[in-house]
């Protein structure tokens, strides 16, 4: 009987396909690399225009008013950013005067305040502190004292560089405003040139509700800069507190323009103010910047902000709190406009139905009848 050798094993071939996908992968893996590297690098000048392109849709009412009526566009960008940069600078000259103004009385005040706080601490507490063993304990820790200043004079340069570096971003961004705002037409005719024409019309009706919702926002916190200046003014005029206009006027921009907090960040600088003149000032510009805030956001903004910028309080705290955690300071500023855009362009593609009447929507019916 013959026997029948075994055959040797095959080796198992490696599919073709299997090196060019590894390849490819390998590929797109070293793409995605560089392009994560690229995005950093580039994340400061990708935020740099997205704050000049939203300034610009600030500025697009006020400049297309004057393109109407017969103006130049470049010039009529010229003359808005001219007339928006003069009111920012004339409020900073005011601010530094102000601040000039508050540390020199505080610098004449220390004196006095420093022998009513000690007189009020040993009252309160029954101790018997005087300026002298304060005097004599801080020369104990003048090491203390004295490496903290080194610090700072290691720190100006750096310091310097900063403030250096944020005014040049603040000349390049406004730049690229005056760039995007003045080619506002041919860049909109730019981006349509690689679109089919329904996705044209789709952009086209987005980029105006941008606008509309960006200047909304932008005039309407003007709007409530000028009543929060005159009412505040009026108030810190009636307390007797010096150069009320001006710290109206602080009060009123800082209180509108800074989310959230900007009312009680902006009632700072009053209350260092009244510390000189007379301490229980304090306390009524602390409860009037309570009281009014409460005003602000539940009765005068959503009367002024209920055609433009109609976003839900809790919604626009969330897109606040999401927005600076994004970008920082620039996604804080920038969160209640693109949402409201975001919105409102939702809304026009979303079907809503007609809700049924029951009590238990508005929460109206008894226990007993449910």
């Amino acid at each position: 009987m013959e026997t029948q050798t075994p055959s040797p094993p095959t080796r198992a071939r490696m599919p073709e396909w299997l090196p060019r996908a590894m390849v490819l992968a390998l590929a797109l893996f070293g793409l995605f690399l560089l392009g994560d590297w690229a995005f950093h690098r580039l994340t400061g000048i990708l935020i740099i225009l997205l704050v000049a392109f939203f300034i610009s849709l600030a500025m697009e009412p006020a400049v297309g008013v004057l393109a109407r009526r017969g103006m130049n566009r470049g010039l009529a960008t010229g003359v808005v950013f001219v007339v928006t940069f003069a009111c920012v600078l004339g409020f900073l000259a005011a601010l530094v005067t102000l601040l000039v103004h508050t540390v020199t009385n505080l610098v004449k005040e220390a004196p006095r305040l420093l022998d009513s706080g000690v007189e009020w601490v040993n009252r309160r507490f029954s101790q018997h502190f005087t300026l002298h063993d304060l005097s004599q304990r801080l020369l104990h820790e003048s090491e203390t004292v004295g490496n903290y200043a080194q610090d700072a004079a290691n720190n100006a340069w750096g310091v310097s560089t900063t403030v250096l570096g944020g005014v040049a971003q603040v000349l390049v961004i406004a730049l690229f405003s005056v760039y995007f705002t003045a080619g506002g037409p041919k860049l909109r005719r730019a981006v349509c040139s690689v679109l089919p024409p329904q996705r044209q019309v789709t952009v086209l009706h987005a980029w105006d509700l941008a606008i509309v919702k960006t200047g909304g926002y932008l005039y309407s916190r003007v709007l409530l800069a000028i009543i929060s200046a005159v009412v505040h003014g009026v108030f810190l005029a009636l307390l007797g507190l010096p150069n009320a206009i001006a710290l109206g006027v602080w009060f009123g921009v800082i209180a509108s323009f800074v989310p959230t907090i900007g009312t009680y960040l902006a009632a700072v600088l009053p209350i260092l103010v009244a510390l000189t003149i007379d301490p229980i000032d304090v306390l009524w510009i602390a409860l009037f910047a309570v009281f009014y805030q409460f005003f602000q956001d539940y009765i005068l903004q959503p009367r002024i902000t209920s055609r433009t910028v109609d976003v839900n309080a809790a919604v626009a705290l969330i897109a606040v709190l999401a927005g600076g955690a994004l970008l920082g300071a620039v996604g804080a500023l920038l969160a209640i406009p693109a949402t409201a855009t975001v919105q409102a362009f939702l809304s026009e593609y979303i079907t809503r139905y007609a809700v049924t009447e029951d009590p238990r929507i508005d929460q109206t019916a008894s226990r007993k009848n449910r």
